[in-house]
């Protein structure tokens, strides 16, 4: 069996390609593979933005292998267990701390859009993407935390349309509802997330931090809650090598280099 995923590494950035061309399908072997490697990024402070993709051109990812639906379920021991471990590596993506950036080309259907649901930027090819939750189409309901995300992201009007009607949509589409960062033609798309990547692990790592889990949580919590964690971001970041470095290069008409 070839590996599920593949770890490459690019300085700052780490980018995980799922292995299953064409379809890069979310085998049992994906997700087990998923969240060890999750949880080495999060204690790799070398690390300081993720790529998600899929191997190939044609597909980002056509969601779980159904097939492997009952075998799983034995293995956990229950639906629950199944469905709780999907959450749990979804939840550990969107609160680690680092930007996950995510690219949707081809099918990116059920999971294979409920794990870039968890990543905080998503860029879409301009051309042949097709994204949604089709479970209605199987006679259920997205499983992974997608109606919950999709809700946050685009909206209860774009959400309902799209998961009620089993509806797929373009890359093009995707931006438009905010679903979608940016578009890029499919040729340039892997590229440009990477360069988004490094342009993020750049960024003063620690004011990343802050700012995600801020902003991720801000939905959820009164205004005055949210000023308040701000002015926490604000005094954790004061008089920080990379503070110090990001006026000393405003004054100098420089561009400051952080994270040394």
């Amino acid at each position: 069996m070839p590996e599920p995923l593949l770890l490459e590494r690019q300085d700052a950035v780490a980018i995980i390609s799922i292995n299953d061309a064409p379809y890069n399908r979310m085998s049992l072997e994906f997700i087990d593979r998923l969240e060890v490697i999750v949880d080495e990024l999060a204690g790799d402070h070398s690390v300081r933005a993720v790529v998600l993709t899929g191997e190939g051109q044609d597909n980002f990812s056509v969601g779980m292998n159904l097939k492997q639906l009952p075998a799983g379920i034995e293995r956990m021991g229950s639906p629950d267990a199944l469905f709780d471990q999907r959450l749990r590596v979804i939840n550990a993506i969107e609160t680690m701390g680092k930007p996950w950036i995510a690219t949707l080309f081809g099918f990116c259907l059920g999971g294979g859009l409920e794990v870039p649901l968890g990543c905080h930027f998503r860029l879409a090819a301009a051309e042949n993407a097709q994204i949604g939750l089709p479970e209605m189409d199987l006679g259920t309901v997205p499983a992974w935390g997608g109606s919950a995300r999709l809700s946050k992201c685009v909206g209860r009007n774009h959400a309902l349309d799209m998961i009620l009607r089993g509806k797929k949509i373009s890359g093009p589409e995707a931006l438009r509802i905010g679903l979608a960062n940016e578009v890029w033609p499919l040729a340039e798309l892997k590229d440009r997330a990477i360069a988004l990547a490094h342009e993020l692990a750049a960024q003063p790592a620690l004011a990343v931090s802050s700012m995600l889990a801020l902003i991720l949580g801000s939905q959820d919590r009164p205004l005055e809650e949210l000023l308040q964690a701000e002015r926490e971001a604000v005094k954790a970041t004061m008089g920080t090598a990379d503070s110090k470095e990001g006026i000393m290069a405003f004054l100098e008409k420089r561009r400051p280099v952080f994270n040394q």
